[in-house]
């Protein structure tokens, strides 16, 4: 198992975490799979889920081994009258935070989520309000170790990483949805693919980067877009990609720390952990896009490696990387062009071969990037 940093909270997550909130199975068979998982290196768990039977299996699950667990609980997920209810109120949000951690028997979390944003109003209201200082204080008193929040949506998590409070994003990535407008109509959020476009939203893309650049780590739900991406009938591309190809895409995003993934059986445990030993050519999403029937992201860098290697020993994807995080901004961040100039090879040691162009899926004029980006970085 690799392990990443959450961003700039000193979290060392595993790339593979368990997304957990549909294990409806008995305690038992619950365990068997923690115990699965955290033998083969997983350390992180998310489960926003509030069916107290699910948490008490999870916490049953964990038992012996909390301190192993890095935990995402979630504030204003609440279990109200036997059903799931979104809440703010204090007065609801309180005793279900404190039942989390009961029900999961443990007395703190290492990360606490404001619970599912959606809306730019929902969350400039609640930032200065009292929902946001209950979760400060929880974190004051060390209940909590860092401030997270989970969307869908990609302004609001903009408006998350410009806010300064928001310490890491719980996020919906994959191939499907990054091509999907940022919208607050929640069918298109939770997965209409029908809206998708024909390349990675913009809006998207530069969230990716300016969480990079704020240091502010992503942790992925709906990586396989809810199982559609894993069909071909269903899948927006009229292709199906495996678990590992969209594993994959979700890690080489910038800022992605961990790809939360849903488990109800070892054997989908293993079919997730089957990522960290295939080759190359199973990790390779790119030649599936690229020659899929709809959806092409034609012209634009995905930083899936096709490219290499460069005759003189450039990092392409890593390059395109910086320069995107760059151009985002009016001027060039001194950390990023210091990460840039810290490259073995960069940009400027292009000599033009474009000997790398025919491997791209998606027909990125590389040499011409690389002429820009030397220019960009002076």
């Amino acid at each position: 198992m690799q392990y990443r940093e959450l961003g700039k909270t000193g979290l060392k997550v595993s790339e593979i975490g368990f997304g957990a909130e549909w294990m409806k199975g008995t305690k038992e068979e619950t365990r068997a799979i923690m115990e699965h998982a955290r033998e083969r290196g997983v350390n992180i768990l998310d489960c926003w889920m509030c069916d107290p039977h699910i948490r008490e299996n999870l916490g049953y699950g964990m038992a012996g081994h909390t301190d192993e667990w890095i935990v995402q609980g979630h504030f204003g997920s609440c279990w109200v009258d036997g059903q799931y209810k979104r809440s703010r109120d204090l007065s609801v949000v309180i005793p279900a935070f404190e039942d989390e951690l009961r029900l999961l028997g443990v007395d703190h979390f290492e990360v606490g989520m404001f619970h599912y944003v959606d809306s730019l109003d929902e969350f400039d209201q609640n930032l200065n309000g009292p929902f946001f200082k209950y979760m400060v204080e929880r974190k004051e008193s060390g209940t909590i170790g860092h401030i997270g929040l989970s969307t869908h949506n990609p302004r609001v998590a903009q408006a998350a990483v410009e806010s300064g409070a928001i310490e890491m994003i719980m996020f919906s990535v994959n191939p499907a949805f990054d091509t999907m407008p940022p919208v607050d109509d929640i069918e298109v959020l939770m997965g209409d693919l029908s809206q998708g476009g024909d390349g990675i939203n913009p809006e998207r893309r530069d969230l990716y980067a300016s969480c990079e650049q704020a240091g502010v780590g992503i942790t992925v739900m709906k990586p396989f877009a809810g199982g559609r991406l894993l069909s071909e009938e269903k899948s927006p591309f009229g292709v199906a990609l495996t678990p590992t190809q969209c594993i994959h895409y979700c890690l080489t995003r910038p800022a992605v720390a961990s790809v939360l993934t849903g488990w109800k059986t070892i054997g989908e445990v293993d079919a997730s952990l089957a990522y960290e030993e295939p080759t190359a050519v199973e990790r390779d999403y790119a030649s599936v896009l690229a020659g899929a029937k709809a959806h092409s992201y034609y012209g634009q860098c995905t930083y899936c490696g096709h490219c290499q290697p460069c005759k003189v020993g450039i990092d392409i994807a890593t390059v395109n990387k910086f320069a995107d995080l760059a151009l985002m901004q009016d001027e060039v961040p001194d950390s990023v062009r210091e990460h840039y100039r810290a490259l073995e090879r960069n940009a400027s040691d292009c000599i033009g071969c474009r000997a790398c162009e025919p491997n791209c899926p998606f027909g990125v004029p590389i040499a011409e990037r690389m002429k820009q980006t030397a220019s960009l970085f002076g």
